[in-house]
Parts: C-alpha cells; sequence; structure tokens
C-alpha cells in the first residue's frame, strides 16, 4: 500500500480502531481518486446490507419460521424447501421458474430503486432515499448521522463475513451455536 492512498483516505468513515484504514486488497493502491474510492464504498454498503438480510435470513428460517401459505399453486408450503445454499441448488432446491422470479425482482430493484440518483439530496454515497423516504434522518444532528453511518458499516462488514461463514459451515456439515444443524 502506497502512503499517498493511505494518508487521503485514513481519515474516510470506516477508517476506526483498531485497524485504522484498511485495504488488504490494494484495492486503493497507485494513483487513485476520490471518485473510485466512492464507488468502492458504495458497493461496500450495498454488499453490507445484502449480507445483513442474507444472514437474518438464514438464522430466521433455521429457526423454523417461514412465511405461511404456498409457495406456488402446486400448494408447495415455503417450509417444505431447505434452507440456505440448498434452496437454491440440489436436488429439493426452488424450481428455475422461482429462480427466475427472484433474480428478476432483484433487477427491478437495482434498475429502479436502489440507486444514487443525482440531484435529489442525497447526503452519501449509499444514501438511496432520493427524496421520498426520511424515517427522521433529517432530525439527526451531524454527529448522530455520522455515527449511524460507521455503525451500518460495520454491521455489513460483520455481516459479509457471517454469511460467508455460516454457507461454508452449510457446505462443510456439521452444527453452529445458535444456527443448529447445517
Amino acid at each position: 500500500q502506497t502512503s499517498s492512498a493511505l494518508n487521503a483516505f485514513e481519515s474516510e468513515l470506516g477508517a476506526q480502531p483498531p485497524l485504522g484504514f484498511f485495504d488488504p486488497l490494494g484495492l486503493l493502491n497507485g494513483d487513485v481518486d476520490q471518485e473510485r474510492f466512492d464507488r468502492l464504498r458504495y458497493v461496500e454498503i450495498k454488499h453490507g446490507r445484502i449480507s445483513q438480510l442474507a444472514f437474518l435470513g438464514q438464522v430466521v428460517t433455521r429457526a423454523g419460521i417461514h412465511l405461511p401459505g404456498s409457495i406456488n399453486y402446486a400448494g408447495d408450503s415455503f417450509d417444505s424447501y431447505p434452507n440456505g445454499v440448498a434452496a437454491l441448488i440440489g436436488p429439493d432446491s426452488i424450481p428455475t421458474a422461482g429462480l427466475v422470479q427472484l433474480v428478476a425482482f432483484i433487477g427491478l430493484l437495482e434498475i429502479g430503486f436502489m440507486k444514487d440518483v443525482p440531484g435529489t439530496g442525497n447526503e452519501f454515497v449509499g444514501d438511496f432515499r432520493n427524496g421520498y423516504i426520511d424515517f427522521g434522518w433529517d432530525d439527526f444532528d451531524e454527529e448522530t448521522k455520522l455515527q449511524k453511518r460507521a455503525i451500518e458499516l460495520n454491521n455489513g462488514r460483520a455481516a459479509m463475513m457471517g454469511i460467508l461463514g455460516l454457507m461454508v459451515h452449510e457446505q462443510l456439515g456439521g452444527s453452529v451455536p445458535i444456527v443448529g444443524e447445517l
């Protein structure tokens, strides 16, 4: 890591104790501008949010909590499909038409809603409110906003490692505390 890249971004949100600025893959080596950093931060925040949902979904479904009713017109219930990666691949996985619907819905969200829209008053990279949703964010002072953004960033980082760990353990087999048999 070059000292110029380290010095340029060491005061950014997410450069927190005990590691400080941490770029183990060297994605910010060389002549890197703020635009490149913002793109990487945008991707980190988005992956963190997705990982938080994935981790929560793993824990909830493994606890036996499923949506009520049927997943299709054939009458298959939501709990008739396996949890985790086995729901996507394997002999008892969700049918291909169901996976296509999931991918299409996620694509619709990506293209239509989950993006920064310039000129709508977004305060930071990854702010998807786009002038529509507030939930009290505008009532916070700047220090509280910065703290909450740091909390989201750290929770996203933890969730990325957490869901990766759950997927690895699922493939290895065995039992994980709280989650149970995988």
